[in-house]
């Protein structure tokens, strides 16, 4: 066995669903999207994505002498619907169950170290989320997935509900070919965001995206766009609910992301009032706590402005 597939075995033996390798070396056609994303304001108030934009483009400079990038995703998906009353908020698929970031990168963690065990003198840096690292265009490069017209990755076995991760390693790894992009002149996902938040295919406005705005915007939201926010208190799923290919979306074996029974459809009335004490004991380990009291509370006042 090669060392390329022993880190793939690894991988899946640690509860990857997909695994790819990726040339280390600089994102050349996606940099210039980036920086074109970035002049339009398309970040909106998400400033750290402007900062090590070099980084972001080139792993070598988070990781001297880096060869290889070897990019992972695990799925995540559970077979509860979204189907509240009118009295009741959704929260993304994603954000029912614990927090992905600290699952992840556990796994991520020991590959990691499996891959240090093996070559010691090898060097490398991991990120789920977290880093300097443009995931989605790294999980395309390695053959993950292709990144859909909404921007997410969407792979053949799992459609578009994987976590994605990455290691920069000093070794020089086989890599995989990127993945066709096969969302042809599909546009459901364009033409179901309430917000118009897709500009065009590939590129997504966060400043009218119903995700940002309810999880990482502070402050007021303009009634406008609250207006189309529905009963989404915490992310949305729109449009990946409306592509063709989570038609073939896999139930997760992976019991840490099944739904908490008070998020799926939870009592609006109930958040609006929630107390400190109450909202960190509930959302404990979960990456509702990311949008804090105050934002659930302003988007459980948008819903219920929404549902009168």
């Amino acid at each position: 066995m090669t060392l390329t597939e022993e880190v793939k075995s690894k991988a899946f033996e640690l509860g990857f669903h997909k695994v790819g390798i990726a040339h280390a070396e600089r994102l050349n056609d996606e940099s210039i999207r980036l920086e074109d994303w970035l002049r339009r304001d398309y970040h909106a108030s998400m400033q750290w994505i402007k900062k090590n934009v070099e980084k972001r483009i080139d792993p070598r400079l988070i990781v001297p002498g880096a060869r290889s990038v070897i990019s992972l995703a695990v799925n995540y998906y559970t077979p509860t619907q979204h189907s509240p009353t009118k009295d009741e908020g959704k929260i993304s698929r994603y954000a029912w169950g614990d927090d992905y970031h600290l699952h992840v990168t556990k796994r991520i963690q020991m590959l990691f170290e499996c891959i240090k065990q093996w070559v010691p003198e090898s060097e490398g840096r991991y990120y789920v989320d977290t880093g300097p690292m443009m995931d989605k265009a790294w999980a395309a490069r390695a053959g993950v997935g292709w990144q859909g017209k909404h921007t997410n990755i969407i792979t053949k076995e799992y459609g578009s509900w994987v976590f994605l991760g990455e290691i920069i390693t000093t070794l020089q790894l086989d890599a995989d070919l990127p993945m066709e992009d096969f969302c042809g002149t599909c546009t459901a996902c364009i033409d179901a965001c309430p917000t118009d938040a897709i500009h065009q295919p590939y590129v997504v406005d966060s400043n009218r995206c119903i995700s940002y705005l309810t999880i990482e915007h502070r402050g007021e939201i303009t009634e406008s766009l609250g207006k189309q926010f529905d009963q989404w208190i915490y992310g949305c799923d729109i449009c990946q609910d409306v592509c063709p290919w989570n038609r073939f979306q896999q139930e997760t074996n992976h019991p840490e992301f099944a739904p908490r029974p008070v998020n799926v459809n939870p009592k609006i009335d109930e958040l609006l009032s929630i107390p400190q004490e109450e909202f960190s004991k509930r959302f404990k380990g979960s990456p509702i706590k990311r949008t804090k009291r105050e934002g659930i509370i302003r988007n459980a006042t948008i819903v219920k402005n929404n549902t009168r």
